[in-house]
């Protein structure tokens, strides 16, 4: 399936997403840098902690929007807020004494409303997919995501600390386009929209969630992805802060590669490595059984940051490293494109919004490697990623396959019994 042929749809989200990804890779990871240095490390840290539970709670809701609505309308409407809250973040750095009040209170509306419209946007690629093209657009949407991630942080390095607001005027006219191209290209499909069952709408979006929760193969699923996301996500935490305070450094003539700059090292190593083998590596693997592909690229996958955890040479690092961004790129697609397969047409927003489930939680599994870690060495904290990935994989190839495969047997059978 080459570009021509894919769905206007399809085309605009990846297009879309290339430059939603890319505005939020180049400011988001100096929120933390910009509001310790206006209003203090802690409150910075209550801040944007209060800012992460705001963004779960908005997605939830997003979901539930992009099941009950055209998935059009509610693109539209949060990338408006969402672009006009970025241009008020820009007017409160004209100042010389910045209003800062201004600019928290806009990036919370900011965030809020781009969690409101991620779960449609993740269930455009399903509308517009079927279960035999679904790994290849997600293999296509996973490097587009990489490739925006990488030049919106190269952007945000090289314009945040001294053209600040060029930067911010810029990244305004990009996300008032959004909606725009939304409006004039985005076409209403005629998806099958979710039926309102209660009045009270908490209760109809506790109610539609709960049937996702009672859905044990997806559940394990997205249980699986949140036990090995959390490896990956222990390299910015735990692997970070290990590689800072014990890592020997390595000179390249003058130039000094110590803890942070390995880290940094390893995080390109792995953008790039994305950006040039995607494509490659999905070639190869679809000659071969779904299921063994999938198991091989965890297998992969483990073996490589069950190692970073714990290595502290430099090329022992960059080889594991690279052992690991392979098995990504082999296990990935699959396992995104079956957990679409899982979803019901009518309840794809809000299943993709409870699979988001993953990120929040290997997250804070991510978060807590810091303080398991002040506790145990390094070789103890390996063994104990390794048990992790291990369990996910587990979780993953048991929900994807076994449990599915037995959910669609009885489903089968009690069809042909009615």
């Amino acid at each position: 399936m080459n570009w021509k042929c894919y769905p206007q749809n399809l085309k605009v989200r990846l297009i879309t997403s290339f430059f939603n990804k890319a505005i939020s890779s180049a400011v988001m990871p100096f929120m933390a840098l910009f509001f310790a240095e206006h209003k203090g490390p802690v409150w910075a840290g209550l801040f944007l902690g209060a800012n992460v539970f705001i963004s779960f709670i908005s997605t939830l809701f997003g979901g539930y929007l992009s099941d009950r609505y055209r998935r059009k309308n509610v693109l539209i409407l949060t990338s408006t807020i969402s672009s006009l809250t970025f241009a008020l973040m820009t007017l409160s750095l004209l100042p010389e004494d910045k209003w800062i009040i201004l600019f928290a209170m806009s990036y919370m509306v900011f965030m809020a409303a781009s969690s409101l419209g991620r779960p449609a946007m993740q269930a455009i690629i399903i509308d517009s997919t079927t279960a035999q093209n679904r790994k290849a657009v997600y293999s296509l949407d996973y490097w587009i995501t990489n490739l925006s991630m990488a030049i919106g942080a190269m952007l945000g390095g090289l314009f945040y600390l001294h053209q600040q607001l060029a930067l911010f005027l810029v990244l305004t006219i990009v996300s008032i386009s959004l909606p725009l191209v939304y409006g004039i290209w985005l076409q209403d499909s005629s998806v099958k929209q979710l039926e309102k069952k209660h009045r009270n709408i908490f209760i109809d979006l506790a109610s539609n969630y709960q049937i996702a929760f009672r859905d044990k193969p997806f559940v394990m699923a997205v249980v699986g992805g949140m036990c090995i996301y959390a490896a990956e996500f222990s390299l910015n935490s735990y692997i970070g802060v290990r590689l800072a305070d014990e890592f020997r450094s390595v000179f390249i003539g003058n130039f000094e590669v110590a803890g942070v700059r390995m880290l940094s090292i390893l995080n390109i190593q792995n953008m790039l490595l994305v950006v040039l083998l995607t494509f490659l590596v999905t070639k190869i693997t679809d000659r071969f059984d779904k299921k063994r592909v999938l198991l091989s690229g965890l297998f992969l996958y483990a073996i490589g940051y069950t190692v970073i955890t714990a290595a502290n040479v430099w090329y022992v690092l960059i080889a594991f490293n690279l052992i690991a961004t392979i098995g990504e790129l082999v296990y990935s697609p699959i396992a995104n494109a079956e957990k679409a397969n899982m979803m019901p047409e009518d309840k794809r927003g809000s299943y993709s919004a409870f699979s988001g489930l993953s990120f929040s939680g290997a997250d804070l599994i991510a978060r807590s490697t810091i303080l398991l870690g002040a506790f145990l060495v390094p070789s103890m904290m390996s063994v104990y990623i390794g048990v992790i990935l291990m369990i996910g994989t587990t979780l993953l190839y048991g929900g994807l396959f076994i449990f599915q495969s037995k959910k669609q047997k009885e489903l089968l059978e009690l069809s042909k019994s009615l």
